[in-house]
């Protein structure tokens, strides 16, 4: 007789992406159905942190690494600091059928099925990838039910532009916090001379490790914290984090962010690099595919350098309409979209990659110190 759990381990699912096309594969994770706009990352190592990365939120995260699952989970390397995916759903070629790594506590199914996550194996990732690049970013459904009823799911989600998602991952209330980057790295943290007050729009974990071991005291705070209760903490300086959506959508953030230009400095990341141009009187638009990787090169215009850096998005600040007192530092080198700028009279800058990069190279640790060196400056 067979065993019912060998049926389930291969039991048929589909991913159907909202423009009706169909791949076929095998679930795993979490039984049902799930949607989510479908999108990739190159990625090839790192796959814990993609999973638990804020800035997926409402996303099918599709891995372009053929073997996933191979190490495990753990929770040391969740980058949410509430340890818990943020997936919508995953898609990945081989599911590995061991987690080999001595670090492992628990295998990728495992870890998905207990978290609710809905993911799908034996996937054509590159037909998935190619479409994607071709006809850009789209909602998309995953699940064991018929592919029309998934179709339907797809075509009814809602789309990623407007849409408001950092109300989803923001803290409830303040926190403090004092880890660094520890066993992660052979170089001593500095002592904490700056206080930092940190707006969590669903931050990674390692951003603040790396702001503590550049010699910040951080109070993490949520998105919606009004600026007149930001600089009652009388920080040194203030961090805008990365998080997930439509930057244009998160308005609270934009009003706060104006009212703290030129009263504190201030460094963004990511998300946090969209709203700060926002707040300088920039726009932002979305991206065909979005950049999802840690292999994208990046040019510091200032000194030439070419930076091989770690991303997370789909929005992007649109330079021509920077003002005139907004210089961009850093450009995409595959499209020449934006990836840093500076203000130098409101005394901020930011990026739109991620210097902490986990999993990732660390060509850009060094903006942490840029950030603590105008927190010196006054």
């Amino acid at each position: 007789m067979a065993d019912p759990k060998d049926a389930k381990k291969n039991e048929q699912a589909h991913l159907v992406l909202a423009d009706g096309t169909v791949f076929e594969g095998v679930a795993f994770g979490a039984r049902g159905a799930t949607t989510g706009e479908a999108v990739f990352t190159t990625t090839l190592t790192g796959y814990e942190e993609v999973l638990t990365d804020p800035s997926y939120y409402g996303q099918i995260v599709t891995m372009t690494a053929p073997m996933v699952g191979n190490v495990g989970i753990n929770a040391q390397d969740s980058e949410a600091v509430g340890n818990r995916p943020h997936v919508a759903g995953f898609v990945v070629r081989d599911l590995s059928p061991i987690a080999s790594s001595w670090r492992s506590e628990e295998t990728l199914d495992a870890y998905l099925t207990r978290h609710g996550i809905v993911g799908i194996t034996e996937v054509d990732t590159r037909r998935l990838t190619r479409h994607l690049r071709d006809n850009g970013s789209q909602n998309g459904a995953i699940g064991t039910e018929g592919v029309e009823a998934l179709h339907e799911r797809a075509r009814e989600a809602a789309d990623m532009s407007g849409l408001d998602l950092v109300k989803h991952v923001t803290p409830r209330e303040p926190y403090p916090w004092t880890e660094g980057r520890g066993v992660w790295t052979t170089e001593p943290p500095k002592p904490p001379k700056h206080h930092v007050v940190v707006l969590d729009f669903g931050t990674k974990k390692n951003i603040l490790r790396c702001l503590v071991d550049a010699g910040c005291r951080l109070t993490v705070v949520p998105a919606d914290t009004s600026a007149e209760a930001i600089l009652a903490l009388q920080p040194d300086g203030v961090f805008l984090s990365n998080g997930p959506g439509d930057p244009a959508a998160v308005t609270y953030a934009v009003a706060t962010t104006q009212k703290l230009l030129g009263r504190k400095p201030i460094f963004g990341i990511c998300l946090g690099h969209q709203l700060l141009a926002q707040a300088l009187g920039a726009k932002t638009y979305k991206l065909k595919f979005g950049h999802r990787g840690a292999n994208q090169p990046v040019k510091d215009l200032e000194t030439g350098r070419v930076e091989i850096t770690t991303q997370n998005h789909g929005f992007c600040v649109d330079l021509e309409t920077l003002p005139k007192s907004v210089s961009s530092t850093h450009v995409h080198l595959n499209d020449g979209t934006s990836e840093g700028l500076s203000a130098p009279e409101h005394r901020a800058f930011s990026v739109q990659y991620h210097p902490e990069a986990a999993a990732g190279p660390h060509d850009s640790l060094y903006l942490f110190d840029r950030f603590t060196a105008l927190m010196n400056a006054g």
